[in-house]
């Protein structure tokens, strides 16, 4: 069977396809730092993140003798449903789960679900493997507590960019462990799945500095902890692949997906037009659209058996 990536776009309405075009011809193409001294330079001028209300519980918790902060969220009436486990985004070596907090309220409240977002060390002070580290341990933590803290054993797992690679990676290490049942879902948004420069999409982000911060001490970064492309996908739970026209890593996208639907797994891919990487973060009506299908699609995973 052959068909056209076009097929594969979502069907949006043509208003949309016009707000897109037109906000992304007039902002320019972000670019990350290039040298440590940059993203010094970078983080130090970040703005602090706007606090959400209620506001997040901050709390340190340990399993596997990691201890990992944590931001917690839980709806402001009545029980949770389920617990979403967000790990943020940043390249590995950028931003912080408070950077989140308020649309991690907003998520918390609209569904109903506790949101527990993890803190996880970045690069190139703590490289590979201490993120994984953190976000398994976080993990861990929720399948042992999630009942007795939040009323709910469903869980759930996401993150955007470098944070959907890890959330890959943490139920690769989950499934090996033999506890990945407790998952119901997993909404990874135009992830990194491939730093080893060996795809096409990892080769056109071969020589960007957030790869030799996080894994530039890494011989072989085909390994599935580093790209998860490369591992073997099978027994993960339902996974939903969100993902932009003109993302620089549509093509790594694509390739996960074919990988996880080969190994056996549920998987969905929803590819918008008109968006480049990072677009639900983007104030247009698009990203609104795409988090509204990504919210329904956890709740779904979260309160069906």
């Amino acid at each position: 069977m052959r068909f056209a990536l076009d097929d594969l776009v979502a069907d949006v309405p043509p208003e949309q396809l016009d707000e897109a075009r037109g906000f992304y011809a007039t902002r320019p193409a972000g670019q990350g730092p290039s040298t440590f001294e940059e993203l010094q330079e970078v983080r130090a001028s970040r703005s602090t993140p706007p606090p959400a209300d209620p506001p997040a519980i901050e709390e340190m918790i340990e399993s596997v003798g990691v201890l990992v902060p944590v931001r917690i969220f839980t709806p402001t009436a009545g029980r949770a449903r389920g617990v979403y486990l967000d790990i943020h985004g940043g390249g590995f070596y950028m931003d912080s789960a408070a950077r989140d907090d308020v649309r991690n309220r907003t998520l918390a409240d609209a569904l109903h679900i506790a949101v527990v977002s993890v803190d996880y060390r970045l690069a190139p002070e703590h490289p590979w493997p201490a993120a994984p580290d953190d976000c398994e341990a976080a993990a861990l933590w929720l399948v042992e507590h999630a009942d007795a803290r939040f009323g709910s054993s469903r869980l759930a797992i996401g993150g955007r960019s470098a944070g959907a690679s890890l959330a890959a990676t943490t139920l690769l290490r989950l499934r090996d462990r033999g506890v990945v049942d407790g998952f119901t879902g997993a909404a990874l948004q135009f992830g990194t799945y491939d730093l080893s420069a060996q795809t096409p999409a990892g080769r056109r982000i071969a020589d960007e500095y957030f790869i030799r911060a996080y894994v530039g001490h890494v011989d072989d970064r085909t390994a599935p902890d580093i790209s998860p492309v490369y591992g073997d996908l099978h027994g993960l739970p339902p996974a939903l692949l969100v993902v932009g026209r003109n993302d620089v890593l549509l093509e790594d996208n694509l390739a996960m997906a074919a990988g996880l639907s080969a190994a056996g797994n549920d998987v969905e891919l929803r590819i918008y037009p008109e968006s480049p990487h990072g677009f639900t973060g983007h104030p247009t009506t698009m990203a609104r659209t795409a988090l509204t299908g990504v919210n329904s699609w956890l709740l779904e995973r979260l309160t069906h058996p």
